[in-house]
């Protein structure tokens, strides 16, 4: 296909030239050999000038935007602005396949969950994503163009850049956004380009920074008992009939107690752990309200052993859909932490009202109270207001942990109210989709 326009060229020439000679030749056996010379000479100024102005006006046509239609001309010409037209087409479609396939590039890059900043061998910002302007702060409207240190002044970052060693990504505290920590990775690519993303693992930090507390809790909750234990134990081996009846009694009671709060302590991890790594939807049963709570109440004037005022008021009774146990397990916990944390002579009420728009449990006290600022992180693990009190009570510091688990397997709210030297209200407050006719 390539040489029919270059056999068109050549025969057209020929052609050319041939009709001259023969116009020259007629011309001249009719006229005379001065006017057949003339003749010629005039047919060559006149295809001449047919070239000249075909290439002006391809000069023109290669002047104008891309799709412009080639001008229509006849003979030679004709061929060759076709042969053009169609690569000038074949040219526009690969462009615009490309143009398509950067644009597509560009959503892709523009969704991704990183951060992504081109930079040039210069390291000025060439392009970047929505997140990088989220994570280092930046805006495309401006800093295109811009050395990216000069916008990026973290000195670690600075460094970071400038040694070229990138096996290793950087972990980088932001210092525009509180709080936010980044892993930046660094790519080279092209003629001394690199390519800089940025991931957002603030969380990720704040549950390894969780474990960390969390190992070191357990660690810490299981060694004050086991090294009470260890110790009473070897007293007694070292010298079993120096000691009095009453005092052995008395250490074997004391361990019997710590190896008592290292079981619960166990018993409440395995049930964090269960409800925190995805155990089975509670089953779907029918627990009768009234019952359970006034098993609660009762086992509230146990623990309390008559030093309290513990009342129950049931509004509306009615039955929940959920699970027995865990349910149980949460309005206890709130019970029990209301008996603890009430100095003795204090009153505790249990509560129970329905409306139209579900149900609310609460649990009300007179006793010791909280600060505001240790609200918000009541419901972590270990996490407690007063660590003396909380082990004096027998508290594993995982009790509202657990509450908050299961409410939220129940999709119910746990709120809190309180005033320090004033008392506590926790409520736990069901939608109405989680009551059942009775």
């Amino acid at each position: 296909m390539a040489i029919r326009p270059v056999r068109y060229i050549w025969a057209g020439a020929l052609v050319t030239l041939l009709s001259l000679a023969m116009l020259g030749a007629t011309v001249t056996l009719l006229a005379g050999l001065d006017i057949g010379l003339a003749s010629m000479l005039v047919g060559l100024l006149v295809v001449g000038w047919h070239h000249l102005r075909c290439m002006q006006q391809l000069a023109l046509w290669t002047r104008q935007p891309v799709g412009t239609p080639v001008p229509r001309v006849r003979g030679v010409w004709g061929f060759l602005f076709a042969d053009l037209d169609r690569r000038a087409k074949l040219a526009y479609d690969s462009r615009e396949r490309l143009s398509a396939a950067l644009e597509r590039f560009r959503e892709a890059s523009q969704a991704m969950p990183d951060g992504v900043l081109y930079l040039s061998e210069h390291e000025t910002i060439e392009w970047i994503n929505r997140k990088a302007e989220e994570h280092f702060g930046l805006d495309h409207a401006t800093d295109l163009g811009v050395p990216v240190t000069n916008l990026v002044r973290q000195p670690e970052f600075c460094r970071y850049l400038a040694a070229g060693h990138y096996a290793e990504p950087l972990v980088l505290v932001s210092a525009r956004r509180k709080g936010l920590t980044l892993l930046v990775q660094v790519i080279p690519f092209g003629d001394d380009q690199k390519m800089v993303v940025s991931r957002d693992i603030t969380q990720i930090e704040k549950l390894e920074t969780m474990r960390r507390d969390f190992v070191a809790n357990v660690s810490h909750e299981l060694r004050t008992p086991l090294t009470v234990v260890s110790g009473f134990l070897e007293t007694l081996m070292d010298g079993w009939e120096d000691f009095p009846r009453e005092d052995i009694e008395r250490f074997i009671k004391l361990a019997h107690d710590q190896s008592t709060r290292m079981q619960r302590l166990i018993e409440d991890l395995l049930t964090l752990s269960a409800l925190e790594t995805g155990a089975p939807a509670p089953v779907e049963e029918r627990v009768d309200v009234a019952g359970l709570l006034r098993e609660v109440h009762q086992q509230a004037e146990l623990l309390s052993a008559g030093k309290h005022e513990v009342t129950l008021e049931i509004d509306g009774g009615g039955v929940l859909l959920g699970s027995q146990k865990e349910l149980h397990s949460a309005f206890a916990n709130l019970a029990s932490n209301a008996v603890r944390y009430t100095p003795p002579g204090g009153k505790i009420r249990l509560q129970w009202t329905c409306d139209a728009h579900g149900a609310e449990f609460a649990v009300e006290d007179n006793g010791i109270g909280i600060a505001p600022e240790h609200l918000p992180r009541l419901t972590e693990r270990f996490y407690r207001v007063d660590l003396g009190r909380s082990r004096e009570t027998g508290g594993t510091g995982l009790g509202l942990a657990i509450v908050k688990h299961i409410l939220s397997r129940h999709q119910a709210e746990l709120h809190i109210d309180s005033r320090l030297g004033q008392g506590s209200r926790f409520s736990v407050r069901f939608p109405k989709a989680r009551l059942a006719s009775e």
